[in-house]
Formats: C-alpha cells, sequence, structure tokens
C-alpha cells in the first residue's frame, strides 16, 4: 500500500505530505482545488510521461516521494528482484523529479534507475483509473493477458511450456531463413570464411601463447639488467667476507657459545637454517647465470610472432581465446554452407517436429482458456448485476490465429447492454457510464494485482441507485487494495475509511493546495455540500448523517 506521499512544487501544490492508511480513502473538495493534480503525481511517481510544464511556476524543479509497504507474497516483489532492486523491511520508496527544462530524475530506494525500470515497477504498486481512461478494456490487445490473469494458476505454467516450445521453433526458423539466402550471397559468404579460417589454421595460434611471448620479450629486453642484478646476487652472497662467508663464520662462532651455554642453542638453529638456505640459493642463482643468454634472433622472432598475433586480433577478437572460438564458430557456420541443402533437411524435419508440439500445447491452451473464459464470464454477469446491468451480456470472443508468442488465441470482449441487440466489440459499443461500471467489474476481479487502487472521478455521469452500488463495490475492491478514489458523489464519500478534504488558499498572492483530513463531524458537513451545494441546510446534514450510518451499516454486515 501506498502509506505515504510527499509533493514539492507541482503545479499549484507549493508542499504536501499526505498520510494513506488501508481501505479506502476518498478524497473530495471544489472543482479546481487541486484533487486530480494530486493523482497526477502519483501517475508521475509510477513511471508517467513528465513534463516541464508540471513544475510549480518560479521554481526550479518538482518532486514526488511515495513510501510503499509491500508483502513478501506479491507481484511487485518478484518484479522487484528481477529488476535487481533490494527491498529492505517491505519498504519501496520511489522518487521522481522533473526539472524546469523537462528533464527527468528517478530513484528506488535511493538507487537512480531509467524511467523503464520505474514504470515497470510502478505498474506493479498502483492502477490508476480516470474517466477517460479505460485503457484495459478499451485495448483489445490487454483482453487475452486480462483473461490469461484470471485463470492464472492453471494457464501460467502451460504457457510457460507452451512459450518454450514456440522459442524452439523461431530460433530454427530463424536458421532456416539464414540458410535459404540467395545462392551468390552464400558463395560470396562461403569464400570470406574459407579465406578467415585458412588464415587463422595457417597462424597454428596456441592458447596464451601471446601472453608467454610476452613476457619471454620482457625478459630478452631487460637481458642485461636481469644478468647484472643475478650476478651481484651470486657474488655477494658466494665471495670471501661477503654472505655465505660471514653467515658461516658467525654458525661457527654460536656453536662455541652453545657448547658453554644451551640457551643459544635457539639461536644457532636459526643461523644454521638461514646458512643451508642461502646455500641453496646460491646454487640457483648460478644455475640461472649459466643458463641465462641472449638471441637477439630469438628477440626478432617473437616481435614477428607477435606482430603476426596482433593483426589476428584486430580482425577476430581481443584474445588468443577469442580468436580461437570465433574459428570454432565459423567452420560450424561454414559446414554449414557447405552442406546446406542436407541441413535444411534436417532442420525442416526438426522444424516439422516442434511445430506439432507448439500446435498440441497451444490447443490445450486454448481449451484452459476456454474454460477459464466461462468463469470469467460468471464472475463478470455476477458482479454487473450488483451494478444494475443485470440485462448486460459480456462475452469473451476467441479467434484463431497463427501461433505466436502467446498461443494460437486472439481473444476480444464482447457486450451487448439492451436485450435483442447483438454482441459486439466492447469498445465500440460501451457508454462511459456503462464502461466504468464494467470497468468495476473488473478491478473486484482483479483488484488483488496491485498494491494500490485509484479511481479518478470514475463515478461521474452516475446518479441514484446506480452511484450507490458503485460506492458499494469501490468499497469492496478495497478489501483486497488500498483504494484511494477522487468523487463528487456523497454516496462514495460516505463509505469512505478515511476522507480527505482538498482545497485552495491564496497566500502573497499565490494559489496553494492544502489537504486535510476530516473527523466524523467534518465528513457529514462536507458530505451535505456535495448534495445541497453551497447551502447546508438541517435537512441536508441529516440526509448526510443517514448516508454515513447507512455506509457503516453496509460496510460491517
Amino acid at each position: 500500500m501506498l502509506q505515504e506521499l510527499t509533493i514539492r512544487n507541482f503545479a499549484i501544490i507549493d508542499q504536501i505530505s499526505i498520510s494513506f492508511s488501508e481501505g479506502l480513502t476518498v478524497l473530495t473538495g471544489e472543482t479546481g482545488a487541486g484533487k486530480s493534480i494530486i493523482i497526477d503525481a502519483v501517475h508521475l511517481l509510477v513511471g508517467g510521461r513528465g513534463s516541464s510544464e508540471f513544475v510549480r511556476h518560479g521554481e526550479r524543479k518538482a518532486e514526488i516521494e511515495g513510501l510503499f509497504f509491500i508483502n513478501e507474497d506479491h507481484p511487485s516483489t518478484a518484479k522487484a528482484d528481477e529488476l535487481g532492486i533490494e527491498i529492505e523491511e517491505g519498504m519501496l520508496v520511489l522518487r521522481r523529479e522533473i526539472s524546469s527544462s523537462g528533464k527527468s530524475i528517478c530513484r528506488i530506494n535511493g538507487k537512480l534507475v531509467t524511467l523503464t525500470v520505474l514504470r515497470d515497477l510502478g505498474g506493479t504498486l498502483i492502477d490508476i483509473h480516470g474517466q477517460h481512461e479505460h485503457q484495459e478494456l478499451m485495448d483489445e490487445s490487454m483482453h487475452l493477458f486480462l483473461l490469461d490473469e484470471f485463470g492464472r494458476q492453471e494457464i501460467a505454467p502451460n504457457l510457460t511450456e507452451y512459450r518454450k516450445k514456440y522459442g524452439e521453433l523461431v530460433e530454427i526458423e530463424k536458421k532456416i531463413n539464414e540458410l535459404n539466402k540467395n545462392e551468390q550471397q552464400m558463395a560470396h559468404r562461403l569464400d570470406l570464411l574459407q579465406f578467415q579460417v585458412q588464415e587463422i589454421e595457417k597462424s597454428e595460434l596456441k592458447l596464451n601463447e601471446d601472453v608467454m611471448l610476452e613476457e619471454e620479450k620482457t625478459r630478452l629486453v631487460n637481458y642485461e639488467k636481469l644478468f647484472e642484478s643475478l650476478k651481484a646476487g651470486y657474488e655477494n652472497l658466494q665471495e670471501e667476507q661477503k654472505g655465505l662467508d660471514s653467515v658461516g663464520q658467525a654458525m661457527s662462532f654460536m656453536e662455541t657459545a652453545a657448547e658453554i651455554d644451551d640457551k643459544y642453542n635457539e639461536v644457532l638453529e636459526s643461523i644454521s637454517t638461514s646458512f643451508y638456505m642461502l646455500e641453496d640459493t646460491v646454487r640457483t642463482l648460478r644455475n640461472e647465470l649459466d643458463l641465462l643468454e641472449f638471441d637477439p634472433l630469438r628477440l626478432n622472432e617473437i616481435e614477428m610472432r607477435l606482430n603476426e598475433i596482433n593483426q589476428l586480433k584486430r580482425k577476430y577478437g581481443h584474445t588468443v581465446e577469442d580468436i580461437l572460438d570465433y574459428l570454432e564458430k565459423i567452420k560450424e557456420e561454414m559446414e554449414s554452407i557447405i552442406h546446406r541443402d542436407s541441413r535444411i533437411e534436417q532442420l525442416e524435419e526438426k522444424r516439422a517436429s516442434i511445430k506439432t508440439e507448439v500446435l498440441k500445447n497451444g490447443t490445450q491452451l486454448s481449451k484452459l482458456r476456454k474454460k477459464w473464459a466461462e468463469q470469467l464470464k460468471a464472475a463478470i454477469h455476477k458482479e454487473l448485476k450488483v451494478l444494475y446491468m443485470e440485462k448486460t451480456v459480456f462475452d469473451v470472443v476467441f479467434h484463431e490465429q497463427k501461433e505466436s508468442m502467446n498461443g494460437l488465441d486472439d481473444v476480444q470482449f464482447h457486450l451487448s447492454t439492451n436485450p435483442g441487440e447483438p454482441l459486439k466489440q466492447l469498445s465500440k459499443v460501451a457508454s462511459g457510464g456503462e464502461l466504468s461500471r464494467i470497468m468495476l467489474a473488473l478491478k473486484t476481479i482483479f483488484s488483488t494485482r496491485v498494491t494500490s487502487v485509484i479511481f479518478d472521478e470514475v463515478d461521474t455521469g452516475v446518479s441514484g441507485r446506480v452511484a450507490q452500488a458503485m460506492a458499494e463495490k469501490i468499497h469492496q475492491i478495497s478489501n483486497n487494495s488500498q483504494v484511494l478514489c477522487i468523487s463528487h458523489l456523497p454516496q462514495v464519500a460516505a463509505m469512505a475509511d478515511t476522507h480527505l478534504l482538498i482545497s485552495k488558499k491564496i497566500t502573497d498572492g499565490r494559489t496553494r493546495t492544502i489537504i486535510k483530513s476530516l473527523n466524523d463531524d467534518q465528513k457529514i458537513h462536507e458530505i451535505g455540500r456535495m448534495i445541497a451545494g453551497t447551502e447546508i441546510t438541517a435537512i441536508t446534514k441529516k440526509h448526510a448523517r443517514e448516508l454515513v450510518e447507512t455506509a457503516y451499516t453496509l460496510k460491517n454486515q
């Protein structure tokens, strides 16, 4: 749920902080007070399109920050993990800044993210539905997604298995298309590959050869310095009155001391160990000096070989290992071209086999979808009946299509709102008020998909018993997800668990938006204003109180 929202320098809002609760929060107020501006800010917070026009006049930037609490088993947790965002103690902090130049900065839990990442995660946190925004209902490409979401438990594993096989089919078809390029292109490609294979194989590269050559080159280039260093080290250890000679004398003296007092045995042992270790070192240095030689011809050979390897690196890879990997890859491609016809035949046989599996899995997926479509229809009809659309017929219409990543089905929601009228595409027959009620029916079914649902004046154009039914339905949705609702309907306001009043105030010639949480008496007064307008009478207050009492009874049934 959205726990805390802070908005600074956004439109007519200078600075407000709002604490939200679970359940249904209703925001009311006069037209133009800034209710929808708050929703606009939340929309930007979860990845909506920003603009410098949102920045309050005279300010450098607008800032929006929201604190969300989420459960471990909620889809947003999996999405955050997928995006590499760490969640601590179930908290997510989203932050969005928009500068007066139009630039946008997005952060999640303090980590800079792209707008795409913010939008991906934000989509699992908040679902904003406005009076003129029936995206999921009007966008027919979303209908299949909604059906799959409804039957997720059974459909999801089958869809995953289908997509795995479909991916294999796409990959094979890609290979067949590559092999089916025109013969002239293939001939040119084969010539190029043969030249590259010949050039690399002729070089007889060995793994890490360049590294070993560079090490040998370093030794040869620094031969003189190396020789002098080894010689000086050897002479200082081996010559008389130096190194070993001095240590040997010290050892002899300590042997005498140890014979007198055995407490010097430890010192003697230490010197003896050092003496024999130095003897070994002297032998090693002598052997190295004997073996060390300078061969200018070898240095020239190394230079030429490294130059040859570097030429190959410029063409085929950054390292010898990359070049050898590339060699294996192009040899395989060359073989495919040389044996193109037989390779195509093998791939086509494999494609036919996998396509059979794809169609089998797709058919099974379609059967499951049709089963769940019947359950979805029943669930929506049940919800529509409560919203006084009992004569409405809702249907999920299937059209077969060529196999795609989503299966063999194209799904559309169809509707008939009047008896005797044929079913037509939902987007072409439903009015605004009908769409609002259908949307509420769907939100009731799908409300567990997000942590918060926002309704922005979706109840416009309804009244009477329909308004009461919509108010009850909105509150029902808040049983599964936190709901924030901007409304002009007193019936909806009466159902609120939390009632926030939005108003405007002019200070020093500037308009500011103010938000206030209402107590019971203030809530009744505000509902009275919504019923009667400016003049609130005793009868209006009585009616408002009755609405609140009725709502309380309904909520506690």
